[in-house]
């Protein structure tokens, strides 16, 4: 997790409050969107730190278990379940401020999102869609009637492979009664 710096380490006390109230002024959505992406990592790293701690535990069974190393586990779940639940409340802070940012703004539809470069000349456009389509007609045609011959390509095999292993089965059998 990514904490600024404390007032204290290395800096004046004056200046961080001055970078603070900058930063503030530059959070866009974009950054607003990468500080979210960062804390659902955060949270993603400590639900894993805890069910590493839970499968350590040792259940109770009625075998003597230290209480201090009990304690100190119980602590150290308890403080990451304590973090984990302020990282939840800041990506809730970061979630209703993208929403709050984007609320204004107008959706685009997916269409205009794609890039899309127009030729130069609108009869050329017609003529040469026309012959596009019909080209791409015939191709389909084409590629239809290849793969019905193929079909029947893969039948004649497939008949030629049971009459194979029809013959196999006979001649093993004649083999066997031979013996």
């Amino acid at each position: 997790m990514s904490t600024p710096p404390l007032a204290g380490a290395g800096m004046p006390p004056g200046a961080f409050s001055g970078t603070q109230a900058q930063a503030a002024r530059e959070v866009n959505t974009a950054s607003l969107c990468r500080i979210g992406q960062e804390t659902v990592q955060d949270i993603v790293f400590r639900t894993m730190e805890i069910f590493q701690l839970l499968r350590n535990m040792q259940l109770p069974n009625g075998v003597t278990y230290h209480t201090a190393t009990y304690q100190d586990r119980l602590a150290k779940l308890q403080e990451h379940l304590r973090q984990l639940s302020i990282l939840f409340r800041k990506l809730r802070l970061v979630y209703d401020k993208c929403n709050e940012n984007c609320a204004g703004l107008d959706p685009i539809p997916i269409e205009q999102l794609i890039p899309y470069v127009e030729e130069d000349g609108s009869k050329h456009d017609d003529r040469g869609a026309a012959s596009q389509l019909r080209f791409a007609s015939e191709e389909r045609r084409e590629i239809m009637e290849v793969n019905k011959k193929l079909k029947q390509k893969n039948q004649q095999l497939k008949q030629i492979m049971d009459q194979l292993r029809n013959l196999i089965w006979d001649i093993n059998a004649m083999l066997a009664m031979r013996n």
